[in-house]
């Protein structure tokens, strides 16, 4: 077959790192001449990029490939699944024609070639100790097009949190230089978009391999300057990185949202030393960042039932988010994953007991948020103008809001604005998470 008459889906999963990835991967492919279609029924290859964070991604994964074999779509497997249970998979899914683990991917365009020149070839390209290298000459095909676009600044992880398989399935931490960022920044607000979205699996650290210490605030700084950028958010920090400069950085560049996306995991001492986490006065660093950074959003995401948490421990968790009041909160049940220091942990907490907990910080929060929400009626607050549906519906995110993950603004408005613009929204009322307003 000619590379222009294959056709090529691809179905991802996981997280806007994954993302990055799968766009990645259909640039390099459309580069070398392969047809991509959004239409995985029409597609002689199906690509499925995987997540493996968790096991209810797992299954979510898992769940295509069966669906595309049982199609018989000739399928190559691609991203953290693979790369975490290589043999298993091979033996679980003979049909697979292909395997990419999370290093390789910019060897898709030759793992294609080779599958469709020999119908029966097998291969693999999963390195047992991989290190993540951004393949700068890719053009992304983007997925999802709009007001905004995430940007991978590094990848990999240096740490060891206990829950955590990330490191093993990643690598060692690797960033980007700064003008490749820059530079894709800058083609991105060519295209229309008017925010980007920082993403590694941990933000602060970077450039701490390339230039021997942290340099997220020089790269605001740089990213500050583009003419055509309206928003820059970053999200995925980690708190023992998220030092006075950057701190001082957020508040003085007019570009960088006041939204701080910083994963505490857990507030008791004990809990933290125990998922070999900081352990640190997280109240005085909540303090320091409001006073700091006027009109702050603060989101952040929690683990109950790691092994060993008591009781007493979770009420301290319950009253820290009680007090801090935090803009937005994700709480998740501990997963135990194969392969990190967690799994093989005593006391391991009851299923039972890890819902309890989380509904009821859940609750807790959504009572917050709805109070916090309640403020901003009457108020005016800057929104990015996301999409108008065909009935005429306006939706916006405000600068409160990271995409995919927080809430939305519905406004009324005799306008149609236009997607992408940052307008100015009068808040006449709220539910627990969402805002409504008009223009």
């Amino acid at each position: 077959m000619k590379k222009g008459s294959i056709k090529i889906a691809l179905i991802n999963h996981g997280c806007a790192k994954n993302l990055v990835d799968s766009e990645l991967m259909l640039g390099i492919l459309a580069q070398n001449g392969y047809d991509i279609t959004l239409d995985d029924e029409k597609a002689d290859i199906v690509i499925i990029n995987t997540c493996s964070f968790i096991h209810d991604a797992e299954k979510e994964s898992v769940h295509s490939i069966i669906d595309m074999v049982n199609k018989g779509k000739k399928i190559i497997i691609t991203g953290c699944l693979p790369q975490k249970y290589k043999e298993e998979l091979k033996k679980a899914v003979p049909e697979a024609a292909a395997m990419i683990g999370t290093s390789e991917i910019a060897k898709i365009a030759g793992v294609v070639k080779e599958i469709t020149g020999n119908s029966s070839k097998y291969i693999c390209e999963i390195s047992d100790n991989p290190v993540f290298k951004y393949p700068e000459t890719a053009q992304r095909q983007q997925i999802t097009v709009g007001a905004s676009s995430y940007i991978k600044i590094a990848d990999g992880c240096n740490y060891k949190c206990g829950y955590c398989v990330i490191p093993q399935l990643r690598g060692p931490y690797s960033s980007r230089p700064i003008e490749n960022i820059v530079e894709e920044a800058k083609m991105l607000t060519q295209k229309g978009v008017s925010e980007i979205v920082l993403i590694a699996q941990d933000t602060t650290g970077y450039g701490i391999d390339l230039y021997k210490k942290p340099s997220l605030a020089k790269l605001l700084k740089e990213l500050n300057k583009i003419d055509d950028l309206d928003w820059i958010r970053v999200m995925y920090t980690y708190p023992s990185m998220f030092d006075d400069e950057l701190i001082d950085t957020f508040a003085s560049c007019e570009k960088v949202v006041k939204y701080v996306d910083i994963p505490l995991q857990h507030s008791h001492p004990e809990m933290l030393r125990a998922m070999k986490r900081p352990v640190m006065d997280y109240r005085r660093f909540i303090e320091k960042l409001r006073r700091k950074v006027p009109d702050v959003a603060i989101r952040t995401t929690f683990i109950v039932g790691y092994p060993g948490e008591t009781e007493e421990m979770f009420e301290d968790l319950y009253e820290f988010t009680k007090w801090a009041k935090f803009d937005k909160m994700g709480a998740f049940e501990f997963s135990r994953e194969k392969n990190t220091y967690a799994y093989s942990l005593p006391e391991q907490i009851p299923a039972k007991i890890k819902k309890q907990r989380r509904n009821r910080l859940m609750k807790l929060q959504k009572q917050i948020s709805k109070q916090i929400n309640e403020t901003f009626i009457g108020k005016q607050i800057s929104c990015i103008i996301e999409s108008v549906t065909s009935d005429g519906q306006v939706i916006a995110r405000s600068y409160r809001d990271a995409p995919e993950v927080d809430g939305l603004v519905y406004i009324q408005t005799d306008e149609i604005p236009v997607p992408g613009d940052i307008e100015t929204v009068t808040i006449i009322g709220c539910d627990d998470y969402d805002l409504y307003g008009q223009l």
